[in-house]
């Protein structure tokens, strides 16, 4: 009996537990339910409202654009001098300052000349002693030839006088080989510009001494700046499109200090490599351009644009349309129904912020330039107003320099500042 009642009242507490746990899992299931229920609604448009998409978009135009090579290049100065002493002396003064241009023939640096002075005056004295040496010579050989003719001296004696002429004779050349030389010499003393240029770093301070070539550093070097030459490599696969436009007129090679600025200067194809470098499979090429406003310097890194040619009407997007993809570029556009497809396309080139399409898109075509996360192909979309956004953005400000020049304008028409406005018709 006892067993019995033992089993009912276990019986009763076990439907008791079960029916309190059934209760509680209805009564939490029932808000995850209308949540679930709010999540699985599809949103639409801006706010989950509904309706299409609005994005931004533009119409791919087509223009005149270049065909380009694009590549990075190194400023060379076309005549480059080291200049150094021919002779060893005091440096005595410098007739420029660092940086400054200087013409070929200007005088640079002045050794000390005394020295060099003294040896020029040493080599004259002894010419001018050969000299009269050999006058004396040949005024005693013309006396002697009569004399030989009646015969009051030997031939023996005559052939002695002949000798002595004709080797004081090559004393007195020699003599004026010691003048040039020592000449020269002292022309060494004075340092003048071998080429047209601008000055680097000072080397040598007057009061030193300076060592002759081939010791030390150069005294200062020279760089001519213009005009200058770029050299620069491309590939060994646009070579041939080089070679083709090289006789054209119409290619020109622009230099630009950076992608962002303008061209600063422009030149002709003067130099391409008889060979293509194994190592990096490109071909060394270079241009003379014009620097009168010295706007690039030697040893300056510039990008090189080589324009081989103009298409006349090349078909143009913004590079914001274009989109990555796995199997190439592409851009969303927007075609009948305004539904959005997802469009291939092949990039010719890129110029600045601007794409040049080869195939895939053609002018007047709607590309999108702004995708919302939630743009998938088949979407509705609708452009965006650009007049319609200025204008909400305006009345979300309140009374800002806007609002009151608005404000304004409409006492101005109505003349009843304080009249109510109407209601806006829906």
């Amino acid at each position: 009996m006892k067993r019995l009642i033992m089993v009912l009242v276990f019986a009763a507490v076990s439907a008791a537990i079960a029916g309190g746990y059934w209760y509680w899992q209805q009564s939490q299931q029932a808000p995850g339910d209308s949540k679930s229920a709010d999540k699985a609604k599809p949103k639409g448009g801006k706010g989950g409202r509904g309706g299409p998409l609005t994005v931004k978009a533009t119409r791919a135009i087509s223009k005149p654009m270049p065909v380009l090579i694009e590549a990075v290049g190194t400023v060379e100065a076309e005549q480059s001098v080291q200049v150094r002493a021919q002779i060893s002396g005091v440096l005595q003064s410098v007739a420029f300052r660092e940086g400054d241009r200087v013409k070929a023939g200007q005088l640079l640096f002045q050794i000390d000349p005394r020295t060099f002075q003294a040896q020029y005056n040493q080599a004259l004295a002894a010419l001018a002693r050969d000299k009269a040496q050999l006058e004396n010579a040949r005024a005693q050989q013309q006396r002697m030839e009569p004399l030989l003719k009646r015969e009051f001296i030997t031939r023996q004696e005559y052939d002695v006088a002949v000798t002595s002429s004709k080797s004081l004779e090559a004393t007195v050349q020699a003599g004026q080989a010691n003048v040039e030389q020592a000449r020269i010499q002292l022309e060494y003393a004075r340092i003048v510009a071998p080429i047209s240029g601008r000055t680097g770093q000072l080397a040598v301070k007057p009061g030193n001494l300076v060592p002759s070539a081939g010791g030390g550093a150069p005294l200062v070097t020279i760089n001519s700046t213009d005009p200058v030459l770029v050299s620069f490599s491309i590939p060994e696969r646009q070579l041939e499109d080089v070679r083709r436009y090289q006789s054209e007129k119409d290619m020109r090679i622009e230099i630009l200090p950076d992608r962002a600025s303008g061209s600063v200067a422009a030149g002709k194809l003067v130099f391409v490599d008889n060979t293509v470098t194994p190592q990096t499979g490109t071909v060394l090429l270079k241009t003379r351009v014009d620097n009168s406003k010295e706007a690039i310097w030697p040893g300056q890194f510039v990008n090189v644009r080589v324009v081989l040619t103009v298409e006349p009407e090349a078909v143009v997007v913004p590079e914001i349309a274009v989109q990555p993809g796995q199997t190439g570029p592409f851009v969303y556009l927007i075609g009948t129904d305004d539904k959005v497809e997802i469009r291939q396309v092949k990039v010719s080139r890129q110029i600045g912020s601007e794409i040049v399409i080869a195939s895939g898109v053609k002018a007047g075509d709607h590309v999108i330039t702004e995708i919302p996360q939630a743009l998938r192909p088949g979407s509705t979309v609708r452009i965006a107003d650009p007049a319609a956004d200025g204008a909400k953005k305006g009345e979300g400000k309140g009374k800002g320099k806007g609002g009151k020049k608005a404000e304004g304008k409409d006492k101005d028409k109505s003349g009843e500042a304080d009249a109510p406005k109407s209601t806006p018709k829906q």
